[in-house]
């Protein structure tokens, strides 16, 4: 089979097509002949900086759409066949990637594979933010930044159907503004953020901010909150120096700073993964949630995708079509 990997860090043109033999499931584990992969920032970081990668050489990619091709032991409530999507540990830049069972889930009716391959990471970690480690309530306030990418096109829709007094997002140029405006944001600001906050709140601030930059933005963001405010971390694009927090920032309006990772969920708590998952999926089949597949590129085309989502800017979900695709 083919796959797509790296032997060393770098840019996109370490990306190469290799073959490999395929992979069998072990035992928990499940095998998918592959339709679709799901390009992430993750993705990105592990090429260039060894972001989650155990060891050279490495096959990038965390999710994926397909069929089932086999159940290893002990593994129930899957068949050979069956339309699903999965979240990995590494591996789905690939004709058949290989998942923990507790991360593989049966598309919803009237689902496509190609939607399918835009939600493993997205949609869950989206409805967590807001309802489980969040708990935005119907009313508050709630500012994302990255709003134009996946999770965050994802966040606007949720918000505003999770009854949000008002969803505001922060982009990097004006085009992704305009797209966010589009995905269930009241207002969207371009680079700074703060004195718009405030401006626009009143001068109260916010109840929820989500934030994937860290750094110097996590701060602003934690600067910007109204008194008993929430902010969740789920990221460091920025690649900035892990950040601390305490009693001065905390203490004097009752602020709260909370973590998210999924892959991090996938591993302590994959029963409450599912759970949450399951919910999720929901939003897409009844259409609260549609996140739009903006490129798609060929398996032998990683590097595209991966020089388009770094160039910073990409919009929605960006994908690799495996099956099908030219050898």
């Amino acid at each position: 089979m083919r796959t797509v990997e790296f032997q060393e860090y770098g840019g996109p043109e370490v990306l190469r097509v290799t073959e490999a033999k395929v992979p069998d499931p072990g035992p928990g584990q499940v095998s998918v002949d592959v339709a679709y992969a799901g390009v992430n920032f993750a993705d990105l970081k592990a090429r260039s900086e060894g972001y989650r990668v155990p060891g050279l050489p490495f096959v990038p990619g965390l999710e994926v759409s397909g069929r089932v091709r086999a159940v290893g032991p002990d593994v129930t409530g899957l068949r050979v066949g069956q339309e699903v999507a999965a979240l990995t540990e590494g591996g789905a830049y690939a004709e058949v990637a290989v998942a923990d069972a507790v991360t593989v889930f049966p598309l919803p009716d009237g689902v496509g594979l190609r939607t399918g391959a835009t939600l493993p990471t997205v949609l869950p970690t989206a409805y967590a933010l807001l309802h489980t480690v969040g708990r935005l309530q119907p009313g508050e306030t709630v500012l994302v930044q990255g709003a134009a990418g996946g999770v965050g096109t994802v966040l606007g829709r949720l918000a505003k159907a999770a009854g949000a007094g008002a969803v505001y997002g922060v982009v990097s140029s004006a085009p992704k503004a305009e797209y966010a405006l589009g995905h269930g944001y009241d207002e969207v600001f371009v680079g700074s953020f703060q004195d718009e906050v405030r401006a626009a709140t009143a001068g109260r601030g916010l109840d929820l901010v989500l934030d994937p930059v860290g750094g110097e933005t996590l701060r602003a963001g934690l600067a910007s909150l109204a008194p008993f405010g929430r902010l969740v971390s789920f990221g460091n694009a920025s690649s900035a120096e892990p950040w601390t927090v305490g009693q001065p920032e905390l203490y004097p309006t009752g602020l709260s700073v909370s973590g998210f990772s999924i892959l991090g969920l996938a591993r302590t708590a994959p029963a409450a993964l599912r759970d949450i998952a399951s919910r999720a999926f929901e939003t897409v089949a009844d259409g609260t949630v549609t996140l739009p597949v903006t490129a798609e590129f060929g398996l032998e085309d990683a590097a595209g995708a991966h020089t388009l989502m770094g160039s910073r800017t990409s919009t929605g979900k960006l994908l690799l079509r495996v099956a099908g695709s030219e050898r």
